[in-house]
């Protein structure tokens, strides 16, 4: 407890950073490790959204087979679930069915606990009578403790401890228990998969790639309305931000439906670029926007920005290089009924900038009187964005409008440097020719990798860089 707690403090003093949205769990579960001489044995499960993890569990060294599959399952590339058959000798009581609910509420802590056994299994020698199974850490020499059998002679229980033979099969064992058994000893069997509508989304390390299809159809037994299991097999791609992957389980459909956020989006994951780990930073921009104002998307994809702009009443202009992602975002423009207030694009983002977004604010900000109207640039490319803001120099010809209506850039980007909010800021101060300190703000996005942060930097364009003056 003392170590958990210096560590604590050691996180709070050394390791905050400010509108962190996502915590790198592996970040802290490895400073534990380093200032308390071990990495712990139980890691936390994480539901965040749609990303989904299978962790390691720390076994039970009391009844280890329990809580395993048959040994026999070792090395299984082909999933046979008759093999993780096997049969396991548990205490239980035999009491009357009347009586049972009254058994299980006095013998709370010693009543079997494991997901997915039931407690009270029928006696198939009389059907008056139910077995109560027993947790075998708490009986372990099949005999009850004083107080139980106390509890038990008021019930009029005989309190027998009897010894019960349980077949425990595939549908038993959860995901990681079933991959721990068949994975070789000793290799990482952790997997994190993000959930696409139907789909699930793998990133299999290469130890574990020939047991790919075995752990595709494991994942789709374990998660209800899972039909098809995806791995990545390439990076993604700078230009459309899509990738190649094969499908290792169930239905070989890539057409799915998600929602994000209360909206419903349609989309080819095969096409186009979805992650569903970003729904809290969708969220957060369109919180910036009021109705009235103007948003325009760079990079658009099928529109997570967008769409919810729009649905708040702000004029959207959307662009997307990728073929693909621009149908997609005009058919979830018609899905959501915005089609009428978003203007889609199917530009270089270089062109759209200099083009639709050049020519909506030359003709809205000289017509500025009172700041009624707020105009935001997302740039959400982590890849590429911040090398296209050189576009911003002198986008714009002839007298700076007034402060508070230069335009506010949220500009995204990857960065594996020590203090990656520097070097992000550094970055954007190079393509933009000027500095920004004090005129920007940096927030962590997520953690992407080991060592590799994603980020937003806000800023408003200034107006030395936006507009270029006319000769006299």
């Amino acid at each position: 407890l003392w170590r958990l707690g210096y560590c604590a403090r050691l996180l709070k003093t050394n390791h905050f950073r400010t509108a962190a949205s996502n915590t790198s769990f592996p970040a802290v579960w490895m400073l534990l490790a380093q200032h308390s001489g071990r990495i712990p044995g139980l890691f936390v499960v994480v539901k965040k959204n749609t990303f989904f993890t299978m962790p390691e569990t720390a076994e039970d060294n009391t009844n280890p087979e329990l809580y395993l599959p048959h040994p026999g399952v070792r090395g299984m590339t082909l999933l046979n679930r008759e093999a993780f058959k096997r049969t396991v000798v548990l205490p239980a009581l035999k009491v009357k069915k009347e009586i049972v609910h009254s058994v299980l509420k006095s013998l709370k802590q010693s009543v079997l606990q494991r997901p997915g056994l039931k407690r009270v299994v029928e006696d198939p020698e009389d059907e008056d009578s139910r077995f109560v199974i027993l947790d075998p850490h708490k009986v372990p020499e099949f005999s009850l403790g004083e107080s139980e059998q106390q509890v038990l002679k008021q019930l009029s229980v005989h309190p027998e401890v009897t010894k019960y033979h349980l077949e425990l099969t595939y549908e038993n064992f959860k995901s990681e228990e079933i991959l721990r058994a068949v994975l070789p000893e000793g290799q990482e069997v952790t997997s994190g998969f993000s959930r696409v509508g139907h789909i699930a989304h793998l990133n299999l390390r290469d130890h574990q790639l020939p047991y790919r299809h075995l752990i595709g159809q494991v994942i789709m037994d374990k998660n209800p309305g899972i039909s098809c299991v995806v791995n990545k097999t390439s990076i993604i791609d700078s230009t459309y931000r899509n990738f190649e992957m094969e499908v290792l389980a169930g239905e070989n459909n890539l057409v799915t439906k998600v929602k994000e956020n209360n909206i419903a989006y349609e989309l080819d994951f095969s096409k186009v670029y979805w992650n569903p780990r970003l729904s809290t930073e969708h969220s957060r921009i369109v919180e910036l926007l009021k109705a009235g104002d103007v948003l325009f998307d760079v990079f658009a994809g099928i529109g997570p920005f967008a769409i919810p702009a729009a649905k708040r009443k702000c004029r959207v202009f959307a662009n997307d290089l990728n073929p693909e992602s621009y149908t997609w975002l005009l058919h979830n423009c018609k899905l959501n009924r915005v089609d009428t207030k978003v203007k889609a694009f199917n530009m270089d983002g270089r062109d759209f900038l200099r083009g639709p977004v050049r020519e909506e604010l030359s003709k809205e900000l000289p017509l500025l009187k009172e700041q009624k109207t707020a105009f935001h640039i997302v740039m959400n490319l982590p890849a590429l964005a911040v090398e296209f803001l050189d576009v911003f120099r002198h986008l714009l010809v002839g007298e700076p409008c007034s402060p508070a209506g230069l335009p506010t850039v949220h500009c995204y980007g990857f960065s594996k440097h020590s203090n990656p909010a520097r070097d992000i800021q550094e970055r954007a101060e190079a393509a933009l020719g000027t500095s920004l300190a004090g005129r920007c703000s940096t927030f962590l996005v997520r953690n992407v990798a080991p060592n590799k942060e994603m980020l937003c930097l806000s800023f408003q364009i200034p107006a030395d860089v936006l507009y270029k003056r006319p000769c006299p």
